[in-house]
Formats: C-alpha cells, structure tokens, sequence
C-alpha cells in the first residue's frame, strides 16, 4: 500500500512555520517591554575618566527614559580586558553592557591570548561620539609644524622622543603610526597613564605627545606646550588655527571614540530598542553641549554603521601593530 507523504509534509512544515512565527513573536515582544529590571554598563577603566563620565550621564538619563536603574560598574584591568570578559560571559538578555574604546579595537592584535572572542562575543550598539587628539610638543623642540616634526626626525633617528600613556595605548600606536606614515624612527617612552607621560612633557623629559585638546589647553596658552596639529579629519573648533596631521599626511586620521555594546548573542530587536533610545539621549542638544564642552561630537547612527567602523579600525591598527612587532602577553 502507497502512503500518501504529502500531507505528513504539509503539517510538519505548517508546525515549523508557527513556531517559526512564535519565536519571532516572542522576540518581538521582548523587545518591546524591554526593559522590565535594572541594567547594568561596565566601564572597563577607573573612575572619573571620559568613558566613566559618558557612561554615568547616559545611564541617567535613561533611568529617567525608562523608570529602571541603570547601574555603571567600573571593572578597569588588563588593558579593558577585565571588564570587557565580564559583558562577553554575560546572559545575552541586553541588561549588561560596555563601554567600549579603541583599546577594543587594538586588543584582537595587540594581545596574544584574549579569554573572548571581540567580533563574535560583543554585539555593537551605537557609537556614542568621538573626539581628535593634539600632537602636543614641548617649546624646546625646535620644530613647529608636523612637517619640521618629521624632517627633524629624519635627520636625527631614534632620538626625538614621544611618551604615551603605555605600551600598546592609543597613544602609543598613534605616534607609530605617524613614524610609519612619515617613514621616520622615533622614541616611544612609555608612562604609567596619561598623567604622568603630560608632565612628562611639561618637565622636557620627552619632546612630544598625542594627547587630549580639553585638558591640554590652558598649557598651550600659557606657552608650557605648543600644539602642532589635530589628528582628525578636520580641524577641531577648540583648536581652529592649528592644522591637522592630513595636511601634511594625507589619509592620516585617528580619534578617541566611545561606544556602547552588549553580549554577542543579545536579540536583534533588544540591540535595536537600546540603540534607537540611547540615539535620542544622544540627540538632546544638553548632550550635545557637554560632549562640545569636552572637544567631542556625537555620532549616534545604526549599530551596522559602528560595526562597519569598528572593523575598519581593527583592520587598519593590527597593520600598524604588527609593521611596529608590539605585543603584549
């Protein structure tokens, strides 16, 4: 006798389609109750900093957005590494999330053993805003443009020095990446954070350093240090007479940026309804103030356009991390 398959067929694909729909709905739903208990966002350094500070003015206002409490845990350690394991092992529910900074964007190169995998265990939320740095210089040195900068270095290899706050720092990876792009050998003397490696600078030991525009300020003016260049696209406001590096560097371009991101697996409509009510704190003209305030500018946008960019830096700093042989165990 022949059995008819057909119809078994038709009804297991009728089930796997409702609960096809089922899951979507229930996603759907998740989504939009979302959030029904306190979060929580890691800040994978100490107190006080611009990812601490971020973090705490945007964890308040969605506090008030939301009438749940949003928690800042500062988890510093092994270069953000400590604080960023603890959002990759978390429940991917969209109730622990990170601060996240170029360090994230280096750490898949720059060291050997990471205990998560960055691209799979992290789900990128929004890019929260992004800011230049200053090349700053000590008034002894005699060079007052970029391009004296590297000429002086030319002339004299592996003796004009430059601090940072660290191996492996930004700050470090930003000064090679200025020597590999001006095809010079520099000096790098590393410091024990940006505090010490700014005076430093200020005391002469060093001649130069890739630092933050807001705090440097007041030095420039009182004539403590001279700002050579800004190292975005465009001139800063804060900065508008002096140049950038791209104008004697085409092409080169670097920032301090801060991110938010969740767990890896977290559902696509939670990562949606974050990214959509944390852009509306973003666009608040109070935020926009303060980042101006701070030398910064929001980004906001879509969680693929910072996943686009984040790529893009992990791409370009592991050709400047491996062309340097940095590594950290």
């Amino acid at each position: 006798m022949r059995r008819n398959s057909g119809g078994k067929d038709a009804v297991s694909a009728l089930t796997a389609g409702l609960i096809a729909l089922g899951c979507l709905a229930a996603g759907a739903a998740a989504g939009q109750s979302f959030p029904v208990k306190p979060l929580r966002i890691v800040v994978p350094f100490a107190p006080g900093g611009s990812n601490d500070i971020l973090a705490r003015v945007i964890g308040q206002k969605l506090t008030e957005a939301w009438s749940q409490q949003v928690i800042v845990e500062n988890r510093p350690g092994g270069g953000t590494v400590i604080g960023t394991d603890i959002v990759a092992k978390s429940a991917p529910d969209g109730y622990t999330l990170l601060m996240v900074s170029p360090s994230h964007s280096t750490n898949p190169t720059l060291v050997k053993k990471l205990p998560f995998d960055t691209l799979r265990d992290l789900a990128l939320v929004i890019f929260v805003a992004h800011s230049s740095n200053v090349l700053l210089a000590h008034p002894s040195l005699p060079a007052r443009s970029v391009k004296e900068l590297l000429a002086l270095a030319r002339s004299r290899p592996d003796q004009v020095t430059f601090a940072s706050g660290g191996n492996g720092t930004s700050t470090h990876l930003s000064g090679e990446l200025l020597s590999q792009r001006g095809r010079v050998r520099m000096l790098h003397v590393p410091y024990k954070g940006a505090a010490p490696a700014g005076m430093a600078l200020i005391s002469g030991e060093v001649t130069w350093i890739f630092g933050n525009a807001i705090p440097s300020l007041p030095h420039i003016r009182s004539g403590r240090l001279r700002a050579l260049a800004v190292t975005g696209a465009q001139r800063n406001p804060v900065l508008p007479d002096v140049p950038t590096v791209a104008e004697t560097l085409p092409g080169f371009e670097v920032y301090a940026w801060y991110g938010i991101a969740a767990q890896g697996a977290t559902p696509r409509d939670v990562i949606a309804r974050l990214n959509r009510d944390i852009g509306r704190v973003l666009e608040t003209s109070e935020m926009k103030s303060r980042l101006a305030a701070e030398g910064a500018e929001v980004k906001g946008g879509s969680p693929d356009a910072f996943n686009e960019f984040f790529r893009a830096e992990i791409e370009k700093w592991a050709k400047v991390i491996k062309a340097a042989g940095i590594r950290i165990e």
